[in-house]
């Protein structure tokens, strides 16, 4: 597989001194080839801002500086090289020629982005494209390629793994995020996991626990983001709430896969390729 990761910082610099009002088409352009790719309803640019992008409607000085912040760090150069180690953890699993990266600016005054998401987030979930988007803190900069290991974790895995949206599970949504933390955990050390898995602890992680795996096996993708991302995003992107705290997803497939690990004796890479039934399987009990 070949890294392709689109230098979308120097474009995002040369956006932003542009005059305000030529800043809109300057996005549609530059984000043309993923959604070419990746057809999606609607203007780009308000799907662009609707997930926390940084505004193209507003002048705001902290965009400029973050981006050269990372341009400076070298960012797009760390994804590509997490990415290399940990396509070497792959070498004989199914895999596309290519993956295409997008990063993308976030929007420090988005609240959802900043307090929900820990400040960055990422989606893989489409063959040959992975997308990032962050704003660029003390605690985020560093673990920017880390999020990208997650999600080509999950280009690979539904590789092997049937992903249909209108039979996945529950079960098997949470447990891909746990399995690709669990990768990025083995890869990197557990300083480089993102802190989504570890969101939701105590008596609200126990309450989550127990309706995520009430509901394992409802399936389709209009039900499952619900339990894995939690009623704060459902709310923002007009869905159900199902009572499930921010993140906590995240936190029970982790929790599902370090059973199944402990059970087994297997890597997180060995058990990447597994059907959510197995992990399941091992971790009764958990």
């Amino acid at each position: 597989m070949t890294f392709i990761v689109h230098d979308t910082l120097t474009a995002m610099a040369a956006l932003l001194e542009r005059p305000l009002d030529q800043r809109p088409d300057a996005l549609r352009e530059l984000l043309a080839p993923m959604r070419s790719a990746i057809p999606m309803p609607g203007d780009i640019v308000d799907i662009h801002h609707l997930g926390s992008g940084f505004r193209v409607d507003a002048d705001d000085p902290r965009y400029l500086d973050a981006v050269h912040r990372m341009i400076d760090a070298d960012v797009l150069g760390q994804v590509e090289r997490e990415l290399t180690r940990a396509r070497e953890r792959f070498a004989d699993a199914p895999q596309g020629d290519s993956l295409q990266v997008m990063f993308m600016l976030g929007n420090p005054d988005d609240d959802y982005l900043m307090r929900v998401a820990g400040g960055y987030y990422g989606m893989g979930g489409s063959p040959g494209w992975l997308y990032l988007l962050a704003w660029p803190t003390d605690e985020t900069i560093g673990r920017i390629a880390h999020c990208a290991v997650h999600e080509y974790h999950h280009n690979v895995r539904y590789r092997s793994v049937e992903w249909d949206p209108a039979a996945v599970t529950v079960a098997e949504h949470v447990v891909a995020e746990g399995l690709a933390e669990a990768f990025v955990r083995e890869l990197s050390g557990p300083e480089a996991m993102g802190p989504w898995s570890s969101m939701v602890t105590g008596e609200a992680f126990d309450a989550a626990y127990a309706k995520i795996m009430a509901d394992a096996d409802l399936a389709g993708m209009m039900h499952t983001p619900a339990y894995v991302l939690g009623d704060t995003a459902m709310t923002r992107f007009g869905a159900e709430p199902r009572g499930i705290p921010d993140m906590a997803g995240y936190a029970v497939g982790l929790r599902l896969v370090d059973a199944h690990l402990a059970a087994t004796g297997m890597t997180a890479t060995e058990a990447s390729l597994l059907p959510a039934s197995r992990i399941l399987e091992a971790s009764r009990g958990a």
